[in-house]
């Protein structure tokens, strides 16, 4: 065990800025690196699996267990799963406010306990409503209500304020432990993404088989029981990887920098009069030129490309006039530049809410339509909510090819470090996605021809058709996840600033959230409008089979489009600053505006 006496006997030298789990100087050679990351690795398999072995199946859940209609299960899930995401802000704020290393372990035993009041409330006939075994599909059952609906939303949402903290914090946890102002350092950072996601595949992968089957089968308590015990192991693993991790200095709220930088320039735009001058107009008049530096003067191109990007965001460059009647809200260029990154990279998030629209039906809709199909597979019955088994597998093969494989022929193509850029593995995640609901629009009518040649239209028999054909719009909205969300973690992480780099990634899960908000604020307008114009609307009532699904599936599919051609005019316009190491781009972190 290196300690920090010894190491500097030794001649170790220090990682500026990191500290171990004691709070001493983090050492090189004895925290941080692969072997750190792995622990973060192991540990988002258990966590993926306890989050996602109820989260896939808790639509069926609802309806069969709850007795809520299958429109009224669809927005629970996916408000619930939207919270659960959006909430990694508030894990990325506290992260960069405190330490990933705390955050995550207060947000697991808040997801532990959350699941603990879930599998009591399985377990314990008298805390859930009673089953309700109807033959026909149009005939709905009671509700839940009173203190059983209380303790399941109490459950669910600790659950998801709890796995909005472990999402906000341990991608960029495992993240800083590789050197990045090194390109090995940053190539082992890219790989570590890449596996991260495949990470989550494992953890989904049993799920959606071994869990899944269990809550079928045996019983709700089962898999919410063995999904406690997960969270539960991960708390452990984590804890016995402290000793290798490297943890980053918190440097103060990502927030207040925000907000001071966006007051001071509104401030400054009211009241011009107050100012003496701006940083960009003193560094480039001569008079001025003889008070520059010694050491910026040696970094003159630097100061430069700085000035140039400031003058892009007109507004935000504001903030570095000094304002003599507030001086408290005088910034500096570097707390300009990083709001400024934070401003740019918004348009590229916000064009990635509509993909996880799209991903939220396979937590949703998907799953009732497999559940009214055939579910066997020769002699084995497959529970619906493990249809996402297709994607997961496929996520789980093409992961280590894209980094071991793909990446490294484009590298040698391009001759750059990336390969392929973030924004274009995003865009591909994206164009997918408007594959993937054109296929489901096309599978939805097919299973309804096949109801009503049938004569199965209202009952709860199984229709004659495979529920593999609801897998293509797994497979191909599981490849969109995989390009997607990768791109986009490593795209926040790479061009965040520093000091907000926790928070930023988060944005990768925030999107997740806004997609799964809007599925339902969708729903509930396609619902009002059609409803207007038609005797029943296209989502509404307790059987799917008089759904129009495959019109809501066509509508999300024009939508898709629209927004991949909105993203590109974004990303074509888009300019890259990771491509410098951090310590160069991070230079001019605390020069000083001039008066």
């Amino acid at each position: 065990m290196c300690t920090t006496l010894q190491d500097h006997e030794q001649g170790f030298t220090m990682w500026e800025g990191y500290v171990d789990w004691r709070n001493r100087a983090a050492i090189k050679g004895c925290h941080g690196g692969a072997v750190a990351a792995s622990f973060v690795l192991v540990v988002e398999i258990l966590e993926n699996l306890a989050y996602l072995a109820n989260a896939s199946n808790l639509v069926l859940y609802l309806s069969k267990f709850m007795n809520f209609s299958p429109s009224a299960s669809a927005n629970i899930v996916t408000n619930f799963m939207g919270t659960s995401f959006f909430l990694a802000l508030l894990g990325g704020f506290s992260s960069d406010f405190f330490s990933t290393y705390y955050i995550y372990i207060i947000s697991a035993t808040i997801e532990f306990m959350g699941l603990l009041m879930l599998t009591l409330q399985a377990c314990i006939p008298s805390l859930r409503q009673p089953i309700c075994a109807s033959v026909n599909r149009n005939t709905p059952c009671k509700e839940v209500g009173g203190g059983h609906i209380a303790m399941l939303f109490s459950g669910l949402y600790l659950v998801a304020l709890g796995v909005g903290g472990i999402k906000g914090s341990l991608p960029s946890h495992g993240a800083e432990q590789f050197d990045e102002n090194t390109p090995q350092g940053r190539k082992h950072r890219s790989s570590f993404f890449n596996y991260y996601i495949f990470c989550l595949a494992c953890g989904a992968l049993i799920a959606v088989t071994l869990v899944v089957w269990i809550e079928d089968n045996k019983g709700w308590q089962w898999g919410f029981g063995i999904s406690t015990v997960a969270i539960l192991s991960s708390i452990v693993i984590f804890l016995l990887g402290s000793r290798t991790y490297r943890i980053k200095v918190p440097t103060g709220s990502p927030m207040t920098t925000i907000f001071k930088v966006l007051v001071a320039a509104f401030s400054n735009s009211l009241f011009p009069k107050n100012s003496i001058g701006n940083v960009l107009d003193t560094r480039e008049t001569p008079q001025n030129t003889t008070e520059i530096s010694e050491e910026e003067e040696g970094h003159g191109e630097q100061n430069t490309e700085i000035q140039t990007e400031m003058k892009d965001l007109k507004f935000i460059g504001k903030a570095t006039v000094e304002n003599t009647a507030y001086p408290s809200l005088h910034c500096t260029v570097k707390q300009v530049q990083d709001v400024k990154i934070v401003v740019q990279v918004v348009p590229i998030f916000l064009s990635t809410v509509m993909l996880n629209c799209c991903l939220a039906q396979l937590s949703t809709f998907s799953v009732q339509q497999a559940a009214t199909m055939n579910t066997y597979i020769g002699a084995l019955k497959v529970p619906p909510a493990s249809l996402p088994i297709f994607p997961v597998i496929f996520t789980m093969i093409l992961a280590p090819v894209y980094n071991h494989m793909i990446i490294p022929f484009a590298r040698a193509v391009t001759k750059s470090e990336m390969g392929i850029t973030h924004l274009q593995r995003i865009g591909t995640g994206l164009f997918l996605s408007v594959v993937a609901m054109a296929v489901a629009a096309l599978v939805e009518m097919k299973r309804k021809r096949v109801a009503e040649q049938s004569g199965l239209m209202n009952s709860t028999e199984p229709l004659p058709i495979t529920f593999l054909w609801v897998a293509l719009q797994y497979l191909f909205l599981g490849s969109a996840d995989l390009f997607s969300l990768a791109g986009l973690m490593e795209f926040f992480f790479t061009e965040a600033p520093l000091s907000m780099r926790s928070l930023t990634t988060a944005l990768s899960w925030a999107s997740l959230a806004m997609g799964y908000y809007l599925s339902s604020v969708i729903v509930s307008i396609v619902n009002h409008i059609t409803g207007r114009f038609q005797q029943t609307p296209w989502l509404y009532g307790s059987n799917l089979n008089h759904y129009h699904l495959e019109r809501f599936y066509w509508l999300m599919c024009i939508l898709s489009g629209l927004n991949f051609f909105h993203y590109l005019l974004w990303a074509t316009r888009y300019k890259y600053r990771s491509t410098k190491p951090d310590d160069e781009r991070d230079q001019l972190d605390n020069t000083p505006s001039e008066a």
